[in-house]
């Protein structure tokens, strides 16, 4: 498993692209939970999410020959953009595999970054064919999104920042998709305070490591459409890391539905003036919905903002966005 001294060297390698996002106190959502409730700012970060913490962690580990053969990977928005912006900033080529279900914004942030965009098939297992035969034929190196330990420590990064911020934290609501920043966050709270109870979040519709914690082992889990859509895709049969430290590290999983990140994402903006896409929402949701309780100081992580804008406006005037029916995505 990755440890906190993976975590710490990854801080300082990383410490001069990345932002040191705020943490700020949250008054509206202190007085839902009537304990003190704090928000992590990521969707501020560079290219607007957390990932590019463990793409630059992951490009700066590279050999001299990696290097010069280039990175691939298969992302659902803001992986890829996170690569994209490390691989350029350290002149490496970038090649991005994505699935038709990617929103168009997320697809064009990523070539706006200078990497190359390859969409292929209904989902990340087939975007995945095509980064595996990349990397036979062409020798590039895979960056995966979460399964990897450059990934895992330099999501971790947050879990430093966060118990710099608030000392006295007692539970961190993280989303959860593949797992690699639930993992890096909850391996580095819990090495310096191991009685944090670290929540994952997810959306109900394609849960995948919801599902596989449930079988007991990586299982194949549908992708379905959802506003959440930065938290689809599957952790993979062959899962080396984040399976097993959410299922050692993460303390509860709790899931919130499409109604529920709607409200979150509307919360966000009307009441702590933030815009963040559906993924960055769903510990907003866990909280306003009462799925989970907490009982001390509190801290969520709000990790993207790359939402359609379009989409935002809608969602934010009130409307009720079905993306069962193809109409969204976040």
């Amino acid at each position: 498993m990755i440890g906190v001294a993976d975590i710490e060297a990854a801080q300082a390698r990383i410490a001069s692209t990345i932002h040191r996002t705020r943490t700020e106190h949250s008054e509206s959502l202190s007085t839902t939970a009537g304990v003190p409730v704090h928000l992590k700012l990521e969707h501020q970060q560079r290219t607007g999410s957390f990932k590019i913490r463990g793409a630059t962690n992951a490009i700066l580990n590279l050999s001299d020959d990696q290097r010069a053969k280039g990175v691939v990977g298969v992302s659902t928005g803001n992986h890829g953009r996170g690569l994209a912006f490390a691989a350029r900033q350290n002149d490496v080529r970038c090649i991005v595999a994505m699935s038709q279900l990617v929103p168009q914004n997320k697809i064009d942030g990523i070539r706006a970054q200078g990497a190359e965009v390859r969409i292929i098939g209904q989902s990340q297992d087939d975007a995945q064919i095509e980064v595996d035969r990349l990397v036979a034929e062409d020798g590039m190196t895979m960056i995966p999104p979460f399964d990897h330990p450059d990934i895992i420590a330099g999501q971790g990064t947050l879990g430093l920042e966060l118990i710099e911020d608030v000392p006295d934290l007692s539970t961190v609501l993280v989303q959860l998709s593949g797992g690699g920043l639930v993992s890096g966050v909850a391996a580095a709270l819990k090495a310096r305070s191991p009685d944090i109870r670290v929540i994952g979040v997810s959306m109900e519709r394609g849960a995948a490591m919801y599902a596989c914690q449930k079988a007991g082992k990586p299982i194949m889990v549908p992708e379905l459409s959802t506003l959440a859509d930065s938290l689809g895709g599957g952790i993979g049969l062959d899962n080396a890391y984040t399976f097993q430290m959410t299922r050692d590290l993460v303390d509860d999983i709790v899931l919130v539905s499409e109604v529920e990140i709607a409200a979150a994402i509307r919360h966000a903006y009307w009441h702590e003036h933030q815009i963040i896409e559906g993924s960055g929402s769903v510990g907003i949701a866990a909280l306003l919905a009462g799925k989970v309780r907490p009982d001390g100081e509190t801290a969520l992580l709000l990790s993207g903002g790359n939402i359609d804008m379009a989409l935002h406006h809608r969602i934010v005037s009130g409307e009720d966005v079905d993306v069962t029916a193809g109409e969204n995505n976040a």
